[in-house]
């Protein structure tokens, strides 16, 4: 399953031609993509017009839905957050910490285009596709 981060969504809405815009496309068509809680939120606060917020909705509605934030999720971005203090990395989004955390831990990987991610990579072994 494959998870993909508000800035891969906000790219690939706006029409930008990118790696990581081009490979949501091609998992699309596949049907693994799953978004959740904190992702739909972001995704959704930042539409400005309502016929495309009726689009969004709809394209949300038709992926599969998991809820990213629990205890135990909560529990390990804390511990993510100061392993990646104590290297000197400082995430600037904690946001981006429980979206990695929840992929980490449940095996999925994550398409993105925030560079916070890439210290969650090599640190913490976010998978990422490219």
């Amino acid at each position: 399953m494959i998870v993909v981060d508000t800035s891969a969504w906000i790219d690939y809405l706006h029409g930008v031609g990118a790696a990581h815009t081009d490979r949501l496309d091609r998992d699309l068509q596949s049907r693994r993509i799953i978004i959740g809680d904190l992702i739909i939120a972001e995704l959704l606060q930042g539409v400005k017009r309502e016929k495309e917020y009726r689009i969004v909705r709809q394209m949300i509605d038709n992926l599969e839905y998991r809820d990213f934030v629990g205890k135990e999720i909560a529990i390990k971005t804390a511990e993510n957050y100061r392993f990646l203090r104590s290297k000197g990395v400082t995430v600037r989004k904690t946001i981006d910490v429980i979206i990695a955390t929840f992929c980490i831990e449940n095996n999925f990987s994550l398409i993105h285009n925030d560079r916070d991610f890439d210290a969650l990579e090599e640190h913490l072994g976010l998978s990422v596709r490219r």
